[in-house]
């Protein structure tokens, strides 16, 4: 089901229909400062494994946890003195980081990595739906076989089980992912080069 929502001043009606589904275990598809994402509740693990059953990943591949702003990250993630100041300068952003999984991050999350990776999106819908949910949200791009889907008619085609897909354009084009940092040792590590500047680690 599509449903176009206005990407710069999000409809609460429109946003509060999304995150019905996503209370009852539901995917949706929802545009990003990035690329579009599946998401769905990080506490459920049926609607955890349904997305990595229907983009084919392995086991072990991240989901990312996007939070409407820093002050819950450290519920999730181990926050170094030096991370925070790093993520102080990234969020709002086009930016995941990879933190330490503390032990509130949901098990069925720890239990593939020792890591979380963290999102804080520049984007008003991704925001809305994090903080009316009340809970990251889990989410991965919209891809599949490697393939980055912008067009959220091509989605429902790919994804057809799919319960909701939010119709809003993203004005990077969709088809670059975010940078990802890993903050979890002692040092910032670059992960893989994306959207986001890289220039201040070195």
């Amino acid at each position: 089901m599509l449903l176009e929502v206005n990407a710069k001043h999000p409809e609460p009606r429109k946003l509060q229909r999304a995150v019905h589904i996503l209370r009852e275990g539901g995917v949706i598809a929802y545009p990003t400062d990035t690329v579009y994402a599946l998401g769905c509740d990080i506490t459920n693990k049926k609607a955890i494994d349904r997305i990595h059953r229907m983009k084919r990943m392995r086991d072990d591949q991240l989901l990312s946890f996007v939070c409407p702003d820093l002050s819950d990250i450290a519920r999730y993630g181990v926050v170094q003195d030096y991370a925070y100041r790093i993520m102080r300068k990234l969020f709002p952003g086009p930016y995941t980081v990879l933190l330490s999984a503390t032990r509130e991050a949901p098990k069925v999350l720890r239990e593939r990595r020792k890591t979380v990776g963290i999102r804080v999106p520049d984007h008003p819908i991704a925001i809305a739906l994090s903080r009316e949910l009340g809970l990251p949200v889990a989410s991965t791009s919209a891809s599949i076989d490697g393939e980055q889907l912008v067009d959220p008619r091509d989605m429902e085609d790919r994804f057809p089980e799919i319960e909701l897909i939010i119709d809003a354009p993203i004005e990077s084009g969709g088809l670059v992912p975010s940078t990802i940092i890993d903050l979890s040792g002692e040092a910032p590590v670059l992960v893989r080069e994306g959207a986001g500047p890289v220039d201040f680690l070195f």
